[in-house]
């Protein structure tokens, strides 16, 4: 293994969460007065902390969202996560496969820990993922595009940024990754190759993974 701690963004990436996500998003602006497509959701969204969502709006329309906005969204979003949610593809095997080789791995993602919670428990991706494997945005108050969490994650599993690749499906992920002096592989399930632009390397089915990574 090249590296010494492979950091994995959560939604699209271990849990197939973003076609959910983003159809509530995009339905919840609408009902709120910003008309919103699933695909307007995927392409300014997708990758995002909560707070940007605000930002992004704000900026837009010089409205701000509702005060309960985000505890309304992911109460709709759980609701349908205990309904609809699923591992992505490859996902249990390439972990099984990491913890099998003994290689550190965790998880980073702008979402909330419930989020991370919910999805890895209705998965069972729970059972790869102690507490000290997980990590949010909420651990340091900015999410990707900035570098924050990326450092934090490396710094608490104690390993060198030079020294970790993260596995992201978002522009604003690799955008992180990269600002963070990490290598980062592009996952182009989701996302078109061409927006990941400035990833390590693309790959577009996560059970490559593990040997990709050799």
């Amino acid at each position: 293994m090249r590296y010494d701690l492979v950091i994995f963004d959560n939604d699209g990436v271990l849990v197939d969460s973003e076609p959910i996500s983003n159809r509530h998003l995009a339905a919840y602006l609408t009902e709120l007065g910003h008309p919103t497509s699933y695909e307007e959701s995927i392409r300014d969204y997708m990758g995002s902390a909560m707070h940007r969502i605000h930002e992004l709006v704000l900026e837009r329309t010089g409205q701000r969202l509702p005060a309960d906005f985000d505890d309304t969204f992911h109460r709709r979003v759980f609701t349908a996560f205990e309904r609809e949610l699923e591992p992505v593809p490859g996902a249990v095997d390439v972990l099984a496969k990491l913890t099998a080789d003994g290689v550190p791995y965790c998880v980073a993602s702008s979402g909330s820990r419930e989020r991370i919670r919910v999805g890895h428990r209705k998965t069972g991706l729970d059972r790869y993922f102690s507490q000290d494997r997980v990590f949010s945005s909420q651990d340091v108050g900015k999410g990707k595009p900035a570098p924050d969490l990326f450092l934090y994650a490396a710094e608490r599993m104690g390993v060198p940024p030079e020294r970790c690749v993260v596995v992201e499906d978002s522009p604003l992920g690799v955008r992180a990754a990269v600002a963070a002096g990490m290598d980062v592989y592009g996952f182009t399930a989701m996302t078109p190759a061409a927006r990941l632009a400035g990833a390590t390397q693309l790959f577009s089915d996560l059970g490559q993974l593990a040997d990709l990574l050799v």
